[in-house]
């Protein structure tokens, strides 16, 4: 399985980035991406989630209203749109996959490299 994250990038307060997860190598019939994030000195948190079928999303309460997850099934890729973005996003973003569609990291054996988001004030 293979996981390439990518997108992250330095952006102002109230902008906007989209993150892309392209997936690989593997075959399951049903499973989850999900989208995680770790902020200096702190612990890694999900942030959003959305089944295989793409019928099933799920967001932190801290990124609703301003993240949206989408998923290209022909490109085996799922993409993180984040808009009006705040310096508290500043973090580490990184995709899994895995076979429950819920936020939980222990349901996620599968990770990605992480990609840099900085929101600067």
């Amino acid at each position: 399985v293979q996981l390439q994250a990518s997108g992250g990038g330095l952006v102002q307060a109230g902008g906007s980035l989209r993150l892309s997860c392209a997936a690989s190598g593997f075959t399951f019939d049903d499973y989850a991406i999900g989208w995680f994030r770790q902020a200096p000195g702190k612990e890694r948190e999900g942030v959003s989630c959305i089944s295989s079928s793409g019928g099933s999303t799920y967001y932190a309460d801290s990124v609703k209203g301003r993240f949206t997850i989408s998923s290209d099934n022909a490109k085996n890729t799922v993409y993180l749109q984040m808009n009006s973005l705040k310096p508290e996003d500043t973090a580490v973003y990184y995709c899994a996959v895995g076979f429950d569609s819920r936020l939980v990291q222990g349901l996620y054996p599968y990770w990605g490299q992480g990609t840099q988001v900085t929101v600067s004030s």
